[in-house]
């Protein structure tokens, strides 16, 4: 018998909504600018607003939910989120059981794009897997051993705040030098603008026409990445790492320098390993999000 479940993706750039079935099919979606600065009753009304033009909730038999953290998975709380004021000790999971009247599950957004990506995407049939998500932030989520690691409260896969340089740039966490501070879309954007650039799609739409500061933009880019993806490799030692957010849109661009930069700094044996783009685009967080609705022993 086929279940129905609504997912949702808190985005700190745009809000995602979805209705899909148990095989991971998406029956319908729509996507809004997420209201960043409005807090959670206006990002809730938007969340309402997104289920009620899907076709409301007849027939759906639980709801999933991806969102930056950290959070707790565990309690359904939002602890914090950097790049989304007001957050703070937030029950999400419970304002929005109320709300839906249905079960809801709660899940850190990489995590719930790591699910989904191995249960329907780019990682499915493997053992080891990372995924990593480069957009307004930078998330992730691994699968080891065959199963989705979600750590203490559920807030492993903070991959965007392991530190790449002491001495770099502020990030929205607090921190100096994160990979996310260093790597994200937001930080590829704010380098955009400062060569002139509208913003990161201008950036890659010029490098595929080769102008030279573009390209050196791109390379850039791709550098840092291959800096934490080297990182990762020996933290996890993946079979392959799926990448995913609005960035990966370039990935084609970037894989040959990556995969150099990982050549040159991951020790030998962690560096036969594929890097992918996710074959769910930017669905994967939903999907995953609404497989762990419908499937809550995972």
């Amino acid at each position: 018998m086929t279940r129905l479940a609504l997912g949702i993706d808190l985005g700190g750039t745009n809000l995602r909504a979805a209705v899909l079935e148990s095989s991971g099919s998406v029956l319908r979606r729509m996507s809004i600018s997420t209201d960043a600065g409005g807090g959670p009753s206006v990002i809730i009304a938007q969340m309402l607003h997104l289920a009620s033009a899907l076709g409301g909730l007849e027939g759906i038999d639980a709801v999933g939910v991806s969102a930056p953290g950290p959070l707790d998975s565990g309690t359904g709380c939002i602890i914090a989120i950097p790049t989304l004021p007001g957050w703070e000790n937030y029950p999400l999971r419970q304002v929005l059981a109320e709300k839906f009247a249905r079960p809801v599950i709660l899940e850190n957004d990489g995590i719930a794009a790591a699910f989904g990506e191995w249960t329907y995407g780019a990682g499915r049939g493997l053992s080891h897997m990372v995924y990593v998500t480069v957009s307004t932030g930078i998330g992730g989520g691994v699968v080891a051993d065959g199963r989705l690691l979600r750590g203490a409260r559920g807030m492993a896969g903070h991959i965007g705040h392991m530190m790449i340089s002491p001495d770099g740039p502020r990030c929205a966490c607090g921190g100096t030098g994160c990979f996310e501070a260093h790597a994200s879309g937001t930080a590829f954007s704010a380098e955009a603008r400062k060569a002139g650039f509208a913003d990161a799609r201008a950036v890659v739409k010029a490098a595929r026409t080769g102008d030279a500061a573009a390209v050196a933009l791109v390379e850039r880019e791709a550098d840092l990445l291959g800096y934490g993806f080297a990182s990762l490799l020996h933290l996890y030692a993946p079979q392959r790492l799926v990448v995913g957010g609005g960035m990966s849109d370039a990935l084609d661009l970037m894989q040959d320098r990556i995969m150099a930069q990982i050549n040159r700094l991951a020790m030998p044996p962690f560096r036969a390993v594929d890097v992918v783009r996710a074959a769910l685009g930017d669905n994967c967080g939903l999907v995953g999000a609404a497989a762990l609705a419908l499937l809550p022993s995972i």
